[in-house]
């Protein structure tokens, strides 16, 4: 009977679809500003290769850049006197609105479909 140690089998290679679903849930992050960090580091290391994954993280980093610019508006209005309360009811809509979004789109994208946002900018091409 033969005892030999194996060395431990290398993990499966993660899912295609495993990086964009990063991409997608950093718009979790989004109520502390810093929703665009997740999909712009997977865009950066896709753009190159192209494909879902590139196209993906594109899409999120558009939205997140869109809910950035919001998030700020709403920020910048909350600290104006009377309309205060406005702003930080804004914030707090946006930030929700943001987070189950990006959970849809990285169920949508985890399953193997393309998503589509609702509403985002086109700023990075």
């Amino acid at each position: 009977m033969d005892h030999h140690q194996h060395a431990p089998t290398p993990a499966r290679a993660a899912s295609p679809h495993a990086a964009a679903v990063l991409a997608h849930l950093g718009g979790i992050l989004a109520y502390f500003f810093v929703g665009w960090v997740a999909p712009l580091v997977v865009w950066l290391l896709h753009r190159r290769t192209g494909g879902s994954v590139a196209h993906e993280a594109r899409s999120a980093l558009n939205f997140q850049l869109a809910v950035l610019v919001a998030l700020v508006a709403a920020r910048i209005l909350a600290e104006i006197p009377l309309v205060g309360a406005v702003g930080s009811v804004a914030m707090v809509g946006i930030g929700i609105a943001s987070l189950v979004l990006a959970v849809l789109a990285a169920l949508a994208v985890g399953s193997g479909s393309a998503h589509r946002y609702p509403v985002t900018l086109d700023l990075v091409r």
